[in-house]
């Protein structure tokens, strides 16, 4: 999004800048503030919250911020961004309702207290800029209804791969090709990774164990294919998606060959991905075109004679275009990318091992469970169990290892919001009658 660069020097050049709260400290967040506070002009990150505030001063000090304020009340906080200093605090709800902040940049990837910061900044009209697939995958559908009743923007973010996927749909259909396929660039694909043998790659790049754990085992690209469907009204082929396996000397210009259906007749398209190929760990769109006049030029163009053609973006660069998400939001009221056509398709949990009745199931990227992508009708007719409602459920039978869980297999935790948030979804999608 060039123009936003003009936007934001413009808001710089009137010492009127973009005022963000950020809830979560964590590698992504740092790498957020850094840009936010040194490298993008017409921001100002007022304040960080963290329930380990120790992480939000250090957050700041490596963005090079030496002074900081610790509000402990509203009017204090208030106070504090008025006078443009910057503050850490560990009560999110301060951020989600001070007047003076624009925008409320949630970071956590925790779904059911994300569920609660994002709930709680729509309700007091505050744009939400997620980078938290996870909630939003989950719930992201019945959060957008709420957003758009308040007339404010919840989108995730340009950079992390569904932003950078959606960016370039949105290209391809605006120069009149139509998208057949959307599809993310993979290194690596093992359902039974675990934290343990991702523990050296996550403390070489700084990460949590579960979260580059995610990466590996599948949740979280399926995450981000699911956010590309509820956005673009795509849906998977089959559960878990096709996720071919070629050679990295094979360019992603050949993908058309590598999935086992006819993507030019598929009614909605279909999101999907693929391990190795070059350019990666990039994105790529496959679509076609029915004018024999444009197909002589695409032609002409080098992108071949079709009948599909692809484009790709070869990288993705996470927090260091997150400040163009924010800028979409808050000047151009345009989201990144949102769930406009509702739940298309949903993430299940899957069992990693086998399973005994009785235990209780751990974390996104963790031991028990690994997620994979299914249409969200299906997951509906069938009960299957979302992974991002799946911990802290208790087992009440045996699941053997690769089956997929129901809700007639766990017990729920009582009193989550994001099991409430899911049933409001149920009920005003699927038209489920409350109980």
């Amino acid at each position: 999004m060039i123009i936003t660069d003009t936007l934001l020097q413009r808001r710089a050049d009137e010492n009127n800048p973009i005022v963000v709260g950020m809830v979560g400290a964590g590698a992504m967040a740092k790498g957020v503030a850094l840009q936010l506070i040194k490298y993008c002009p017409g921001f100002h990150l007022a304040a960080v919250s963290n329930r380990t505030v120790s992480a939000a001063e250090d957050l700041y000090r490596q963005a090079g911020v030496s002074t900081l304020a610790h509000p402990d009340t509203q009017s204090d906080l208030d106070s504090s961004i008025a006078r443009g200093e910057f503050s850490v605090v560990d009560d999110p709800s301060l951020l989600c309702r001070s007047e003076h902040i624009d925008v409320l940049l949630e970071v956590t990837g925790a779904v059911e207290f994300g569920a609660h910061v994002v709930s709680d900044a729509v309700a007091h009209a505050k744009h939400v800029v997620m980078m938290n697939a996870e909630l939003d995958s989950t719930v992201g559908p019945i959060l957008k209804t709420y957003a758009d009743r308040q007339g404010v923007i919840l989108t995730n973010v340009d950079g992390d791969q569904p932003g950078v996927l959606m960016n370039l749909y949105r290209f391809v259909k605006g120069i009149g090709v139509t998208p057949v396929l959307c599809g993310n660039i993979k290194g690596l694909q093992d359902p039974y990774r675990t934290p343990t043998t991702q523990k050296g790659f996550a403390e070489r790049w700084k990460q949590s164990a579960p979260m580059v754990t995610s990466f590996a085992d599948g949740t979280k690209i399926s995450f981000e294919q699911a956010l590309v469907a509820n956005a673009t009204g795509m849906r998977v082929a089959q559960r878990g998606m096709f996720g071919p396996s070629v050679n990295n000397s094979e360019h992603i210009d050949n993908a058309a060959d590598w999935y086992p259906i006819d993507l030019t007749t598929h009614e909605t398209g279909i999101v999907d991905y693929v391990v190795g190929a070059s350019p990666g760990p990039g994105v790529f769109v496959l679509g076609t075109h029915d004018d024999p006049a444009q197909k002589h030029f695409l032609e002409l163009y080098k992108l071949g004679t079709g009948p599909i053609y692809s484009f790709y973006t070869p990288y993705h660069l996470c927090h260091f275009e997150v400040h163009n998400t924010i800028a979409r939001a808050v000047l151009l009221n345009d989201a990144t990318i949102t769930p406009t056509f509702g739940p298309c398709v949903d993430v299940v949990a899957i069992a990693k091992r086998d399973l005994r009745a009785g235990e209780k199931l751990d974390g996104i990227g963790h031991y028990m469970t690994y997620g994979q992508c299914e249409n969200a009708d299906l997951v509906y007719k069938q009960k299957l169990l979302p992974i991002g409602l799946a911990e802290g459920c208790v087992l009440t039978r045996d699941i053997k290892k690769d089956s997929t869980l129901t809700f007639h297999d766990v017990d729920i935790p009582d009193g989550r919001l994001v099991d409430q948030l899911r049933t409001e979804q149920n009920q005003y999608f699927f038209k489920e009658k409350p109980e």
